[in-house]
């Protein structure tokens, strides 16, 4: 394929993007699985197509993806919820891949036990970015979004480690329960440590240096640094790209400045949307090549191992979140909390509702195809890798099948079931810290007030404290009306739209101002640029119509 063509690919590629993001807003559906349809679509008309290079995408995109979703995380209510993300993470994914394994090899004719759980381990792993994102958009409760997103971090190590083992067995390698054991363990605490030394080493940059363009460039090196080191030293360099991100994301409140932080969060939201398009649009493409070796198969063993990949991975997953809820009590209280069985007996457990939507909550993604290409084509001995070309369409089939059924009935599902966060107490929380943050100001003011005696201090005190206490006033204004508010409901406040929509008019006569001075030849471009950049950052500290 030519230059020239690859442009023109990725260029289409970006349209697509664009056009279908803007029909899943104006639809309510989600982006992930109308960009995979399209890909399929355009995967059967004639022309060039992209195929799926598994080291590309293991090395060059799903570090990133892993990473700004850790840099979103919150290690707190990750290390509050452990328990079930590991259960989720690790036991689920193993535990699928052992009986997806189990079932092949069992009622595909030929099949072996290793084959069959290098299938379940690639289709084990779920990849949370589709239903992340219907989650955000009807309001899932905190804790949900918490535990797909712990889950979708860690997953992929454990997955990927168990397809190394199974792989190397099927090859005709030596295999040992204890040895796949140690491996397994080797490449957690290794790709831990290598996460936790990447971490440091970052900080120790960001202390020499707080130049903004510096960190945004040291922030897009971070995931591959990571990712690179890790494989280097075999152990899981996709769990190290996860703790680094962890580690630094919990630490960029302190160690980084507003600047910094504004313009690393905006380059890593187009990082993650070009991204995770083409990568759905990738998936739907490779259509043509996962149908194109089974010839070789008869259409009852096909048909066989389709239900049992797809029906294991559709219903393991259920019965092992009622598993774990069943279990006693004392098992569910959150690490490193406060919670106490004996004062909460129902801490840490999943009501009904939320077992249904978290079991729905399980769509495949591009993890998975890339696990299964890599499958080798031979063996040791030279033969062909065993149905290789049938582990690959169920493979495909798994993905589809959750990425687009699933992720089209997500939404609707969650509202059915009426599963939502309390709107109005997360207002009511925030706007208490925002509160609790002018009070510390003018605490400090005070201070500086009963220390310092120039003059020129205490007029810039007089008015800082000024502003302070007219947002205090407005805070405890909102806090009063959310005090009032019906269950998840925020309240509406005309005085407050109404002082919304002045500000907005107010900023905007601003900017039409700036404009006709440059195009009327007072105003340079560059002069233009600084005082618009002061209009967006004033701008952008406005909440959106009817919020909190």
């Amino acid at each position: 394929m030519s230059v020239e063509t690859m442009v023109l690919l990725v260029l289409a590629a970006v349209a697509v993007i664009v056009v279908l993001h803007r029909v899943a807003e104006r639809t309510g559906l989600p982006a992930a699985a109308l960009l995979t349809v399209f890909g399929i679509a355009y995967a059967v008309l004639p022309g060039p197509n992209l195929d799926l290079d598994p080291d590309l995408v293991l090395t060059l995109v799903l570090p990133p993806l892993l990473y700004s979703a850790a840099l979103q995380s919150s290690l707190l209510d990750i290390r509050r919820n452990l328990r079930t993300v590991v259960s989720l993470s690790v036991a689920l994914v193993l535990v699928t891949a052992m009986l997806v394994g189990v079932g092949f090899s069992l009622f595909v004719a030929g099949a072996t036990l290793a084959v069959g759980i290098a299938l379940g381990a690639a289709v084990a792993p779920p990849d949370p970015v589709a239903a992340l994102a219907v989650g955000r958009k009807v309001g899932l409760p905190p804790r949900l979004i918490t535990l797909i997103q712990g889950e979708g971090l860690l997953n992929d190590a454990t997955a990927l480690t168990t397809l190394t083992v199974a792989v190397s067995a099927a090859r005709g390698e030596a295999f040992s329960a204890w040895s796949a054991l140690g491996e397994f363990v080797v490449a957690a605490v290794g790709g831990v440590a290598v996460g936790l030394l990447v971490a440091y080493a970052v900080r120790a940059v960001r202390r020499w240096q707080q130049d903004p363009l510096t960190l945004n460039a040291v922030s897009l090196a971070t995931p591959f640094v990571a990712y690179l080191i890790g494989e280097e030293v075999h152990v899981s360099g996709v769990l190290a790209v996860v703790v680094a991100g962890l580690v630094i994301g919990h630490d960029n409140s302190r160690a980084i400045s507003g600047a910094s932080r504004l313009q690393t969060h905006a380059v890593w939201r187009l990082v993650d949307y070009l991204l995770e398009g083409f990568v759905f649009l990738l998936i739907g493409q490779q259509l043509p090549n996962v149908i194109g070796g089974l010839d070789a198969y008869e259409t009852s063993t096909i048909v066989i191992a389709v239900v049992i990949s797809v029906g294991g991975v559709l219903l393991i997953r259920p019965l092992w979140l009622l598993l774990t809820q069943s279990l006693p009590r004392s098992l569910h209280t959150r690490l490193g909390g406060e919670d106490d069985v004996d004062a909460d007996p129902d801490a840490g457990r999943l009501n009904w509702r939320e077992v249904v939507v978290l079991s729905w909550a399980g769509t495949r993604g591009v993890i998975s195809l890339a696990a299964i290409f890599t499958l080798p084509l031979v063996t040791d001995s030279g033969a062909p890798f065993p149905d290789r070309d049938l582990l690959l369409f169920c493979t495909f089939l798994v993905v589809l099948v959750t990425l687009v059924g699933q992720g089209l009935t997500f939404a609707p599902l969650v509202r059915v079931l009426g599963l939502r966060a309390d709107r109005a107490d997360q207002a009511r929380l925030r706007n208490e810290a925002r509160a609790a943050a002018v009070q510390a100001a003018l605490a400090r003011l005070a201070d500086m007030e009963a220390h310092e005696h120039d003059r020129a201090d205490d007029q810039a005190i007089a008015t800082i404290r000024s502003q302070l206490q007219a947002r205090l006033a407005r805070y405890h204004h909102r806090l009063d009306l959310l005090q009032h508010a019906e269950a998840g409901q925020i309240p509406f406040s005309p005085q407050y739209e109404a002082a919304l929509r002045v500000r907005r008019a107010v900023l905007e006569a601003q900017r039409e101002e700036l404009l006709r001075w440059r195009d009327a030849g007072q105003l340079p471009d560059e002069g233009l640029r600084v005082l618009e950049r002061e209009l967006d950052h004033e701008e952008g500290l406005l909440p959106a119509p009817r919020s909190e």
